[in-house]
């Protein structure tokens, strides 16, 4: 019997309240907060505690970090109360492990990258973030080849890298991953949500879910 399927939506680089708020009642799953200070994204740890602190049961909070030392990361969560980390720079799969808490892999798509083996070295992943390769890690709204995703892998992949509303519906149906993650495609300014883009967007995952089924 086929099932319905249910896309979970990651909105990431969220620095203010109203915005989290709003993401929340949407229903995204998880609100991603950007620890890369070179980032316009950036939130301070005592900022992004705040934020984490409104999120309800059930709303994965993601810290994101850049190459950050294992120290950088206890201090963060020491402070923010994470529940996933997701790791976007250049972090061996040691650099990643031993934190308390589940985290995810990021791999910037570039020509000559071995999707499978490079999953296959992060076997400790709850998921791989397959994102577009550009300056600054991420949020740079740049899509990638989609098909150069192994289907076989789909399972495990959290698309990102310039999805909006526009182009999300296409991309669940040619690569069909567990769950989106979105950023400049929801935003009026970097690190400024816009409500109706997220809206939007969040529609559009749901109405693309009704017409696919496992």
């Amino acid at each position: 019997m086929n099932k319905q399927l249910r896309t979970r939506i990651k909105i990431c680089g969220l620095t203010r309240a109203e915005d989290v708020d709003a993401a929340v009642a949407l229903g995204a799953d998880a609100i991603g907060f950007v620890f890369y200070p070179p980032s316009p994204r950036y939130v301070a740890p005592a900022q992004a505690a705040a934020l984490a602190r409104r999120l309800p049961p059930f709303v994965t909070a993601v810290g994101l970090f850049v190459n950050a030392s294992r120290l950088e990361v206890a201090e963060v969560c020491a402070q923010v109360p994470l529940t996933l980390l997701q790791f976007h720079g250049d972090e061996s799969p040691a650099d990643c492990a031993g934190h308390g808490l589940p985290w995810m892999k990021a791999a910037r798509v570039q020509p000559g990258l071995d999707l499978v083996e490079f999953a296959l070295r992060y076997p400790g992943a709850k998921a791989i973030l397959l994102d577009a390769f550009v300056e600054g890690y991420g949020g740079g709204g740049k899509v990638f080849d989609w098909s150069v995703i192994p289907k076989e892998l789909a399972p495990r992949v959290v698309l990102s890298g310039g999805l909006n509303a526009q182009n999300v519906a296409e991309a669940l149906l040619r690569v069909g991953p567990v769950a989106v993650d979105v950023s400049s495609g929801v935003e009026l300014a970097r690190g400024i949500k816009d409500v109706d883009r997220m809206s939007a967007f969040v529609a559009a995952v749901r109405e693309a879910d009704l017409n696919r089924t496992a």
